[in-house]
This record gives C-alpha cells, sequence and structure tokens, in this order.
C-alpha cells in the first residue's frame, strides 16, 4: 500500500511540475487570405469556375474567408522543462460568410515553451487536396484566460494535367497553382 501512495504521490508531483506549460485545446476562429489560384477561384464563383470558355485558373484574383473551429492538442516529450512537444488536431470550417461549407482538417506537430511561444508544421486535408502547413504561434495570458494566436502558412500546389475537349475530340494540357494561403487564427480557453 506504502509503493502505490508512493507511486501516486510521485506521479501527482510530475504532473503538477509540467503544468508550467499550457494546454490550449479549445475554439478556434480566424481569417485566411488565398491568393490567386483554383481555390481562390473556388471561393468567388462557387463549382462553375471553370465555365464554357475555358478562361484560365487563377483569373478572379485573391480570396478572403473567415475559419471557425477547434482544436485539439496532446504532449509528448513533457520532461517538466522549458519545452515541450505537442500534437495538435484542428477542424475547421470556412466559408459560411460565402454560403460555402469547406471543411479542413490539420495535424500539426511541434513544440511550445514555457513562455508561450509555439511552432510546428503537419500535413492538411481539405476539398482542395492535401497540403503542408507551417505554423508559429504565441500565448498571451490574461489571469486565468489563455488567448492563442497563431500565423499558419500553407504554399499552393503547382498542377499539370490535361482537358478532353468532346467537340473535337483532343486533350488540351494545362497547369494551374492551387493558391498560398496565410491564415491568422485566435483561440482561448480558461486554466482550471
Amino acid at each position: 500500500m506504502k509503493k502505490v501512495l508512493l507511486t501516486l504521490t510521485l506521479g501527482l508531483v510530475l504532473l503538477t511540475a509540467s503544468a508550467q506549460i499550457q494546454q490550449l485545446a479549445g475554439p478556434r476562429v480566424g481569417m485566411t487570405f488565398i491568393s490567386s489560384g483554383s481555390t481562390a477561384d473556388f471561393l468567388h464563383k462557387g463549382f462553375s469556375y471553370v465555365d464554357e470558355e475555358k478562361q484560365p485558373l487563377g483569373e478572379t484574383g485573391d480570396a478572403f474567408t473567415t475559419q471557425y473551429g477547434w482544436q485539439w492538442e496532446s504532449r509528448f516529450a513533457d520532461g517538466g522543462g522549458d519545452v515541450v512537444g505537442i500534437v495538435e488536431w484542428v477542424a475547421l470550417v470556412a466559408g459560411m460568410e460565402q454560403g460555402k461549407f469547406l471543411p479542413s482538417l490539420t495535424s500539426v506537430i511541434g513544440a511550445r515553451t514555457s513562455s508561450g511561444l509555439e511552432f510546428g508544421v503537419g500535413p492538411s486535408l481539405s476539398l482542395s487536396g492535401v497540403g503542408m502547413v507551417f505554423a508559429i504561434g504565441k500565448n498571451f495570458k490574461s489571469g486565468s484566460l489563455n488567448l492563442p494566436v497563431n500565423l499558419v502558412f500553407m504554399p499552393g500546389k503547382e498542377v499539370q494535367s490535361s482537358w478532353y475537349n468532346e467537340v473535337d475530340q483532343s486533350y488540351t494540357e494545362y497547369s494551374y497553382n492551387s493558391g498560398a494561403r496565410i491564415s491568422l487564427m485566435v483561440g482561448f480557453n480558461l486554466n482550471k
């Protein structure tokens, strides 16, 4: 019985010692800038962004959209020091201000310091495909309120493909960029 109590006490001490680096799971809202490309075309024109005249993709210019969602996180390499390894999962929906439902799911692996600075990288899955995100952020505290702010960058993808023209029964080669994305995300949670 003494060994069990000693083990539980030691476990609680270790958990308390590593609590200096905050858990920042919670709601997220933000704004995303999308550079000229097929994703911006979709936001401007919907599914009709490739019309009968076969105008080049990226013709509508840059776009902005809002993001709304939730972040979950898990820790690893948490030795109670000034840096902890984290894995974050972020589920977001964009385009609602334009009547669109554009879901995305992102997983980021990185590190967070005791001062609230964090950085990470990972894959993002959305309707435009799979891409890689790079993120950096800082947690601002006010009493027991945490306000994490993150800047996220996702490079555009160059796509090479062909289109079959049924009229003259030929293939037309084309290339386009999906458009790079830069997001500013803000969240909040309370310490318990």
